[in-house]
């Protein structure tokens, strides 16, 4: 049995989650990442097939990914994810809220809407990985359905509520596997399908970028009661 306090304690955490895009350059210790991973997998998934993976990157082998992401962004490679992330044409009101969440960034930034250098560098920051020291990149097998997303998403979502009970933060990147040739090549696991990447570190108090938080939609907006 669980206290109220408790309860509102697990409420906070649900509520403090937001994508931080600015770390300060301390270490994650890694027996703290090995404890979140290891609570986080108590996540439901069909049958309990636990299809998730991820893969830790630490120290030198997130400066050596983000270079090679870095490289890949500044030739223009073309991107070419495993999995498309929206439908074409999005629903109704996607989109708006899409826009308005990214010209909030940039006007928190000051990028204008037509300074295209800016907003390139803007997205070139998606690359550098927000300088976070530590980085997880989450993947499934091949072929994969639906319902392995969903319970990757479940077992996703453990990690970050369990990065921010700790007083870490974190920025989920579908950006990332717009290239999931190189992350299979620096992987060393041809076989996988890339879902994304998980930015992870202290977050810095100081940088303005972490104070953005988009507006959510009211309740009424997403939820219907059938009494």
């Amino acid at each position: 049995m669980h206290s109220a306090q408790d309860a509102q304690i697990v409420l906070n955490i649900l509520q403090a989650r937001h994508s931080k895009r600015a770390y300060l350059p301390d270490p994650v210790p890694e027996a703290l990442l090995a404890e979140i991973l290891q609570a986080a997998a108590h996540a439901p998934s069909s049958k309990n097939t636990q299809p998730w993976q991820v893969d830790v990157l630490l120290n030198a082998q997130v400066k050596a990914f983000s270079q090679q992401l870095c490289e890949a962004f500044d030739r223009d490679q073309p991107e070419a994810p495993d999995y498309d992330y929206f439908p074409d044409p999005w629903p109704e009101g996607f989109l708006d809220r899409a826009r308005a969440c990214g010209f909030g960034l940039f006007e928190l930034k000051g990028i204008g809407r037509k300074d295209f250098e800016a907003r390139r560098a803007h997205n070139r920051e998606n690359m550098t990985l927000f300088g976070a020291p530590a980085y997880l990149l989450f993947h499934l097998p091949r072929p994969a359905e639906r319902g392995m997303f969903l319970d990757l998403g479940f077992f996703l979502q453990n990690v970050m509520l369990g990065l921010v009970a700790h007083g870490l933060a974190s920025c989920p990147q579908f950006s990332v596997a717009g290239y999931p040739d190189l992350i299979r090549s620096f992987l060393n696991k041809p076989e996988r399908l890339i879902v994304c990447g998980l930015a992870v570190g202290y977050p810095d108090p100081e940088a303005q970028v972490n104070t953005y938080v988009p507006e959510r939609l009211p309740l009424e907006a997403y939820v219907t009661w059938h009494r």
